[in-house]
């Protein structure tokens, strides 16, 4: 999985190719430990981003607790696989997803 970030003022993007599972999950986790202090918006461009595993669910999650303190997330452009993913394990519910 690669993780490219654009940082802008207060907003963070952050683009990911390949797969979030339980080998690249902990990659991205500590990416986000390092980035969010300060950002009030999370950008996630899921593009490039051909499956997501449980363990990548959990960081998402993380993420998003973290978020709902100091601002708003969003993921954006996640393909079929990824959506169905996400309507499955109810996320939908929980992640803002356009």
């Amino acid at each position: 999985m690669t993780i490219n970030k654009k940082e802008q003022g207060t907003e963070l993007e952050i683009i990911l190719e390949g797969r979030l599972d339980t080998t690249t999950a902990p990659q991205l986790e500590a990416e986000l430990k390092r980035s969010v202090n300060g950002i009030t918006e999370l950008i996630f461009d899921f593009t490039g981003l051909e499956y997501i595993s449980s363990a990548g669910l959990r960081v998402l999650l993380a993420a998003q607790k973290v978020m709902n303190k100091q601002g708003t997330m969003v993921i954006r452009h996640a393909n079929e696989t990824v959506m169905e993913v996400f309507e499955i394990t109810g996320f939908v519910d929980i992640l803002t997803v356009e």
